[in-house]
């Protein structure tokens, strides 16, 4: 059963960005009415949807605007049954420099969506969290129980909007579930993230690789599973009010994956630290790893891409995308942009 009406839009938040813009298609895909909320530029640049598959170009509405404005995203989603807010600013590097944007974007904006929701009266929403407001985790495999440590200004403002989203759920009804991906990978990643770091560095013939911290471990999810658990919790009636987490249950060191990709590519490598790449000691989040039994019990999802077979392929997929030269281009890997 679900309790979207398909006579309706869906209103996807963020949808010019990486996950938003695979998100947006998958819908399209499945023959859904979506809204894309794009942030506004002078450039006309829909992000990622402007390199979307032929199949879906087209066949979805753009609305240009900034999720900070609560007039125009009470716009964007009237008329919508449901909405995806993924909008938010992600990388933790540049939180240490600019932490007030932050709170700008991932706490007012998560406001707007919420506020304009419950006047609209919107009849679900999914609020995307971060596996990064569990910080360092003091128990494996973490559940939805685990403890929040705002570890960078990043990981404080989503625990802020986590709380914000619980909050009007708790105070006004608003039926809003927070789906917690745990590390997401694939193709259109930012090269911000480590594992398009890595392909991009090895795809433009460097092989001391540049990296920071290699001994943290992670939870990688690949984008189509991210995807996924984002439409299942969409599509279900259960999970209002909740917290659920998405992820490989699968752990691996950095050092451990760049390895992998590396014989993946069929190179070897050497990794260099560098020393602008790394966290503040304290802030660096040195394990996650993934409980997902609630997303199955919940929503009957389950990873495609898990264990270390999945994520060798989903690795695969990723590195074929970036290897194909039009792709790489988008990608700057001798700079380190924070």
């Amino acid at each position: 059963m679900t309790v979207i009406d398909e006579s309706k839009t869906i209103l996807v938040t963020g949808a010019d960005g990486f996950i938003g813009s695979h998100l947006t298609e998958a819908l399209v895909r499945m023959g859904y009415k979506v809204r894309a909320f794009v942030i506004y530029n002078s450039f006309g640049s829909w992000g990622w949807l402007d390199s979307c598959g032929d199949d879906v170009a087209g066949r979805f509405e753009v609305f240009s605007g900034d999720i900070r404005d609560p007039y125009g995203v009470k716009r964007a989603m009237e008329g919508c049954s449901a909405v995806l807010h993924l909008a938010a600013l992600i990388a933790i590097p540049y939180s240490y420099h600019s932490p007030e944007t932050y709170v700008d974007t991932n706490i007012k904006g998560t406001l707007n969506v919420l506020q304009a929701a419950r006047e609209l009266g919107v009849e679900r929403i999914i609020h995307c969290s971060t596996s990064e407001v569990y910080g360092s985790a003091l128990f494996v495999p973490i559940t939805e129980d685990h403890p929040l440590q705002g570890q960078s200004p990043y990981s404080a403002t989503k625990i802020a909007a986590d709380q914000l989203a619980y909050a009007f759920y708790a105070s006004f009804g608003l039926p809003v579930v927070t789906v917690r991906p745990f590390n997401t990978y694939g193709p259109r990643q930012s090269a911000r993230a480590v594992i398009p770091t890595i392909i991009s560095q090895i795809a433009n013939g460097v092989r001391e690789i540049q990296l920071g911290a290699t001994s943290p471990t992670r939870d990688f999810n690949f984008v189509k599973d991210t995807v996924a658990g984002f439409i299942a919790a969409l599509l279900s009636t259960k999970g209002v009010g909740e917290v659920i987490n998405i992820g490989s249950n699968f752990e691996i060191s950095i050092g451990d994956t760049a390895l992998l990709i590396a014989e993946t590519m069929g190179v070897k490598i050497k990794i260099v630290t560098d020393r602008n790449r790394l966290r503040p000691e304290t802030s660096e989040v040195d394990r996650l790893w993934a409980d997902n039994s609630k997303a199955k019990k919940l929503f009957g999802w389950e990873p495609k891409y898990g264990e270390r077979a999945g994520f060798i392929e989903g690795i695969s997929e990723t590195v074929e995308w970036f290897s194909n030269p039009r792709n790489l281009a988008h990608y700057k890997s001798q700079i380190y942009n924070i």
